[in-house]
């Protein structure tokens, strides 16, 4: 049974009659341009084939309840009263949504749901823009509010920043609300323009699962993003996306070492991501590997937010005839990498990342062979 027979079904079951729709809104893999969101540069996620199912149908009354499956809890608040923490984490998202929404000027609409998702919690694929996204599908189509992914996006990122406490940029909401099938998004994170880039010809994206997992609120995500704005005041610029790698050289002994190596890691990433949309567009796998391979380098010497299972899974990656290039993905701390191979393969080479894995780290990654999906969605076609 698929996610959304799922969710269907269970719906049928609590609440008695079929749901009037389903919201759907992807995870995400980020190919290049990490931690540069909050800087104001650039990203290249693509929307990724496992999502966040919500079956629902409106309410006459300002009450949200929600089933969890995965979570096997009910959560039930009412759009009138919006307070923080007296619900799981998961039912926050939604009720965040809710809140940001309504700081928005828009009027919302209870409604009853069953949610479930296949993103893993915790890997950096971004189960909880997920979450967001489905949420916020779920309000604009009970509230009758016309779905814009970017006006989606920044109240999803509003959710996460002052509702959730994670002081995040935008790029997870925004390609979880408006990817685009067969490409990745290049996403200008200053202007929230969207450009898509399609993926090099023959070519898989693959997503490798340490099984180590971070929690944003609790790691040095938010240190990070401090040094970067410590090293943006330097230059006098609102962000580190107005900076090139000549500046940043230039004054490398003026900076505090390490500010200087969180803003060279900002810095050239952004470079890189430019890069990468030019080669992948020429279709050249190759130089997108070189550049995904460097940019893991970066995020692990300069920016310091690998962990030894990330290492481990790249340097086991990259080490493969079928792998162009590999690099962490995500927040770090932990979670997921991930690699562009040769289509034909694919499954060769997650069999043989898997082994060799498990023979130095004792532990069994999740392997995922990837393709790219449209963002956020709603389908009135609820036969399970």
């Amino acid at each position: 049974m698929s996610l959304r027979e799922q969710v269907i079904t269970e719906f049928q079951h609590r609440f008695g009659e079929a749901p009037t729709i389903v919201a759907r809104a992807p995870g995400r893999v980020n190919l290049i341009g990490e931690h540069t969101d909050y800087n104001d540069g650039f990203v290249m996620p693509m929307a990724i084939n496992r999502a966040v199912w919500i079956a629902l149908r409106p309410r006459l009354d300002p009450y949200v309840v929600v089933y969890s499956c995965d979570m096997d809890e009910v959560a039930e608040f009412s759009v009138l009263e919006m307070v923080k923490g007296r619900h799981s984490q998961w039912a926050e998202y939604i009720k965040g949504v809710a809140w940001s929404m309504q700081e928005a000027g828009l009027t919302l609409k209870g409604w009853d749901g069953v949610i479930a998702g296949d993103v893993p919690i915790g890997a950096g694929l971004s189960s909880s823009a997920a979450v967001e996204m489905a949420a916020a599908r779920a309000f604009g189509h009970t509230s009758g509010i016309a779905w814009q992914p970017v006006e989606a996006a920044k109240m999803g990122q509003k959710t996460e920043n002052e509702w959730i406490g994670v002081n995040s940029g935008i790029m997870d909401q925004t390609i979880s609300a408006g990817g685009v099938e067969d490409n990745a998004l290049l996403i200008d994170c200053r202007w929230l323009t969207l450009t898509p880039v399609p993926l090099p010809p023959e070519t898989a994206v693959v997503i490798m699962d340490t099984m180590t997992r971070r929690e944003l609120i609790g790691s040095e995500y938010n240190v990070r993003r401090e040094q970067c704005e410590t090293a943006a005041k330097f230059f006098n610029v609102p962000a580190l996306r107005d900076v090139n790698p000549a500046q940043i050289e230039a004054v490398k002994d003026l900076l505090e070492d390490v500010v200087y190596r969180r803003a060279k890691h900002v810095v050239t990433e952004n470079a890189r991501t430019l890069e990468a949309a030019d080669v992948m567009r020429a279709g050249d796998a190759v130089q997108l590997g070189l550049l995904m391979n460097a940019s893991h380098a970066s995020l692990r010497d300069d920016f310091e937010v690998t962990n030894n299972a990330l290492n481990v899974i790249v340097e086991i990656a990259q080490a493969q005839p079928a792998c162009y290039g590999a690099r962490m993905t995500g927040g770090g701390f932990g979670g997921c990498a991930v690699a562009l191979v040769k289509l034909s393969e694919a499954e060769a080479f997650a069999s043989a990342v898997t082994a060799e894995y498990e023979k130095r780290q004792s532990r069994t990654p999740a392997i995922y062979v990837s393709t790219a999906t449209d963002g956020a969605s709603i389908s009135p076609e609820v036969s399970a």
